[in-house]
């Protein structure tokens, strides 16, 4: 019987080679093994069914009667690794708080150590000698382990 960490290793030899980078490796109750991969450029389906040919290759037997499921993070879906993140600079971000109060805005920067981002908000914000606050934007600081989520904002402009 194959786990998760066999199947990680696999991975990451083939991804090694790749440009690519693993964002999740799931083993659903039902048989399936779900591996998601990314790249700042996109994720070709080609280069998904290299990706399942050299796991079938590598682990043969061990997959068993496992259902090998090989694609790409899906766009919209929260970030699950820091590289997201990364990829993602100078783009439209949806965060969600542990607060409950969602922000819109451009992911700025990550920070080295990967524990925080910057995302520039607009805001309303009250100016001296103006009778109405004025919209201006605004640099915030998240910390990742206080975000329910993070995901692109796909815009059609």
């Amino acid at each position: 019987m194959i786990n998760k960490d066999v199947v990680k290793t696999a991975v990451e030899e083939w991804l090694s080679q790749n440009e690519y980078f693993l964002v999740d490796v799931e083993m659903t109750p039902d048989g399936r093994i779900v591996i998601e991969i990314d790249h700042a450029d996109g994720v070709w389906i080609e280069d998904c069914a290299e990706l399942s040919r050299f796991l079938q290759e590598k682990l043969g037997e061990e997959l068993g009667d496992y259902e090998l499921e090989v694609g790409s993070a899906g766009i919209g879906q929260p970030f699950k690794v820091i590289q997201q993140y990364r990829n993602h600079i100078g783009k439209e971000v949806e965060v969600l708080p542990l607060d409950g109060k969602k922000s819109q805005g451009i992911l700025k920067e990550v920070s080295e150590d990967g524990k925080s981002f910057v995302v520039t908000v607009k805001e309303k914000q009250q100016q001296e000698g103006k009778k109405r606050p004025v919209m201006v934007e605004v640099d915030k600081t998240f910390n990742i382990a206080d975000v329910k989520y993070t995901k692109y904002l796909l815009t059609f402009k």
